[in-house]
C-alpha cells in the first residue's frame, strides 16, 4: 500500500515538472584557468636555449662509443668452431627416443635428465655424490651445484602401510 502512495506523489505533475526542466536556460562552463602565455622570441629564455653550455660540452666530448659489426662477430665464430668445441661436454645421460638428440651442451649447464640424475643420485647416496664430485663430474660451479643441491630436491614417493590389516584398501582391478 505505502509503496502506491508513494508512486503517486512521485509521478504527480510529472510532464509539467519535465517541461519546465528543459525549457530552463543550459549552465554556462566554468572559467578556464589562466594559462601562461609562451615566451617570446626575444625572451631571455629562448637565448638561454640557444647559448653554449661549456661544462656539458667538455662532459660530451669525453664520450667514446665504440661499436662492432655484428655480421663481423659472427663470422669469426664459424671459422673457429674448435674454440666452441672445447666450451662443450658430451652429454652423461641419454634419453632415448628424445626427439632433440642432444649429444653435447654448454660447461657449467645441464641437461633436464642430468639434472635430475645429479639430484637423485645425490639424494640416494650423498657420501658418494658429494656437491664437489657433481660440479666436477658435470663442470659446473661449485657454489651453484651446493644452491641446485640445497633447494631442488626431486620428488620422494613414500608408501605409508595401513595401521591395522582391517583397514579398508583399494583393490587392484
Amino acid at each position: 500500500m505505502g509503496g502506491r502512495i508513494a508512486r503517486l506523489f512521485r509521478n504527480f505533475n510529472l510532464e509539467n515538472r519535465v517541461f519546465r526542466e528543459l525549457s530552463k536556460e543550459k549552465p554556462t562552463a566554468a572559467p578556464r584557468h589562466a594559462v601562461p602565455a609562451p615566451p617570446f622570441p626575444g625572451s631571455d629564455v629562448s637565448e638561454s636555449v640557444r647559448q653554449k653550455n661549456e661544462p656539458l660540452h667538455e662532459l660530451l666530448r669525453s664520450v667514446y662509443v665504440e661499436s662492432t659489426d655484428p655480421a663481423a662477430t659472427a663470422e669469426a665464430l664459424k671459422e673457429a668452431p674448435e674454440a666452441l668445441q672445447a666450451e662443450r661436454r658430451p652429454t652423461r645421460v641419454h634419453i632415448p627416443g628424445h626427439a632433440y638428440g642432444l649429444t653435447n651442451v654448454p660447461k657449467g649447464k645441464l641437461t633436464i635428465a642430468e639434472a635430475v640424475r645429479a639430484l637423485g643420485s645425490h639424494q640416494h647416496q650423498p657420501q658418494t655424490w658429494t656437491p664437489e664430485k657433481i660440479a666436477q663430474e658435470y663442470f659446473l660451479d661449485f657454489k651453484d651445484t651446493k644452491a641446485a643441491l640445497e633447494f631442488f630436491v626431486p620428488f620422494k614417493v613414500e608408501i605409508i602401510p595401513p595401521k591395522t590389516r582391517t583397514a579398508n584398501q583399494i583393490k587392484a582391478s
